[in-house]
């Protein structure tokens, strides 16, 4: 969370506003029984959520349609991770995600606006795969003119490991990280500039329809290799995910200007059935195609919901 934004006068939310591990898990009961079969946590830092493997827990023994349970994942800066990582393992956590946006600490530092080192990040890495996580992958942003010059070093590290390394369009979420066109490093000039450094990579096929990245393997060595391409391939017409905020709304988009507020249905304690007409009456006047409709000009102008707030 942008420390220029969030100092310590910033006006947060007064923990009654926040929903409770048993109020997100009445909104993703409601979901499983509707056909989601994937929740994702994310955040800000997860991990700083008091007791978070209490809710891992609780997820976990939601039944999606098929009886089975879901699938359950996390999206962290990786930090806690050597502390927590088994605890989570052991509450049902399937997969993590970790977000790394360079190999150098100065890169790292001014592209994550933290005070971590990349050490501490890759540690927890590396103790997520003793953990035995069913898939570890590692988000970067590329933005040019900051770390564009670190995607070589990011695939000779985690080449050689069975991790999933992810490369991630810079995109004009929020309105806080003044983000222009021009600093945008397409998905096909990195898988260009990859090849050209020696990798031989494989397509693989989509995991699923609604799968955000491409997908590529090292024909050599463990590790795979994925593009998420929203700024020059955007894919809302595969789109299938809904958003919960902490306190309690749903966002059909990651640019989304507003949400729809389940919370009044949540303090009535409106049974499974109410929560699922709601999410169906949400998603039926869904029509999201913000980044097929994206300009410099519209970026600018268009009020979004902060990442820290709606989640990655």
């Amino acid at each position: 969370m942008p420390k220029e934004v969030f100092t310590p006068d910033y006006p947060y939310l007064p923990r009654s506003s926040i929903l409770s591990f048993e109020e997100i898990t009445r909104v993703a009961g409601a979901a499983a029984v509707m056909g989601v079969t994937k929740f994702r946590l994310t955040g800000g830092e997860p991990l700083l959520r008091k007791d978070i493997s209490s809710l891992i827990r609780m997820l976990s023994g939601l039944k999606t349609t098929n009886g089975s349970k879901p699938d359950i994942t996390l999206t962290t800066n990786g930090v806690l991770l050597t502390r927590k990582a088994m605890e989570l393992r052991d509450a049902g956590l399937d997969r993590v995600t970790v977000s790394l946006d360079a190999m150098s600490d100065t890169n790292f530092q001014r592209m994550s606006d933290s005070d971590f080192s990349v050490r501490d990040v890759l540690a927890g890495i590396h103790h997520a795969l003793e953990c035995g996580f069913r898939k570890v992958k590692v988000n970067m942003v590329v933005r040019k003119g900051w770390n564009e010059n670190e995607v070589i070093a990011m695939v000779d590290y985690f080449r050689q490991l069975p991790v999933a390394l992810r490369f991630i369009e810079y995109m004009d979420v929020g309105a806080s990280n003044s983000w222009s066109l021009q600093e945008v490093v397409s998905s096909n000039s990195l898988l260009e500039n990859i090849r050209q450094a020696g990798n031989t990579l494989v397509a693989l096929p989509a995991e699923t329809g609604s799968d955000t990245a491409s997908r590529w393997q090292h024909h050599d060595a463990p590790g795979e290799i994925g593009f998420i391409s929203s700024i020059s391939q955007p894919f809302c017409h595969s789109c299938s995910r809904l958003r919960l905020s902490t306190d309690g709304k749903i966002y059909t988009c990651l640019f989304a200007s507003e949400g729809f507020d389940l919370r009044p249905l949540l303090l009535a304690n409106a049974d499974q059935q109410t929560l699922q007409n709601a999410l169906t009456g949400i998603w039926q006047q869904r029509d999201d195609r913000y980044s097929v409709t994206r300009t410099q000009a519209t970026a600018q102008r268009r009020e979004r919901i902060e990442m820290s707030y709606i989640g990655g």
